[in-house]
């Protein structure tokens, strides 16, 4: 008798690097330096800018074969973003619209707790990070379940929060960089210094937050369960 053997495809990592180059370093360079009308000009520059993250995006997305909601809003944006920038919309839409996203994430986090299925399952709690039936069965055993449905919520809370820091940066990096007139090369230049500040200025405080919310919730799972944390980590 033989035995079918089936090894489970690994899954390929993203590499950090490549992600910065192309999503940060690519646009901001081409919207700073090649705006010009003795090089690509202002109109192309955003298009060639801003294909960049969107083709990276596209390309991740279908070599994992799966619908992915953030890759699915970061396209979304972009093209939003460049359709915005070529009809040449006044800043402060550029900013509401930069605002929005991060904004809506956290209203539909705090929405999600009304539901069966709460975000902060999909952002924190699964099986990628944690084993999720282990903690599972040591909360039914131990009669602790309820209270850590609270600890769920308040890292709902926590990590709206996150998102809520990242809106309101996103409008006031928006606002303070981006004055010039749109369809200018200045204009381009701005964007390209908005996208370029957008990981240090907006993306490290909105981790942190995240980071906290993780930490306050390994901090429950330990307590509610008695498990020791390197129980409780998926090794894989």
């Amino acid at each position: 008798m033989t035995q079918e053997i089936t090894q489970e495809k690994p899954v390929k990592k993203e590499n950090i690097w490549m992600n910065i180059i192309i999503n940060i370093v690519a646009p901001t360079v081409i919207l700073s330096k090649f705006s010009g009308g003795d090089a690509l000009g202002v109109e192309l520059a955003i298009i060639i800018a801003l294909a960049f993250p969107l083709l990276y995006g596209l390309r991740e997305m279908m070599q994992t074969g799966k619908f992915n909601l953030f890759s699915a809003v970061g396209i979304f944006s972009v093209m939003v973003t460049g359709g915005m920038a070529l009809l040449k919309f006044p800043p402060e839409y550029i900013a509401i619209k930069e605002a929005g996203i991060p904004a809506l994430f956290a209203i539909f986090t705090l929405i999600s707790l009304k539901t069966r299925f709460p975000l902060v399952k999909t952002f924190l709690y699964n099986d990628k990070i944690m084993q999720i039936e282990k903690v599972d069965r040591a909360l039914e055993q131990l009669g602790t379940k309820d209270a850590f449905e609270r600890s769920l919520k308040n890292a709902s809370y926590l990590i709206a929060l996150s998102f809520l820091v990242s809106s309101v940066l996103n409008y006031i990096l928006a606002v303070v960089i981006l004055v010039s007139e749109p369809g200018t090369e200045a204009f381009n230049a701005e964007l390209g210094k908005m996208t370029a500040l957008s990981f240090p200025v907006i993306a490290v405080p909105a981790t942190i937050v995240m980071m906290f919310a993780l930490f306050y919730l390994f901090r429950q799972i330990t307590r509610l369960t008695q498990l020791k944390l390197e129980e409780i980590l998926n090794a894989h």
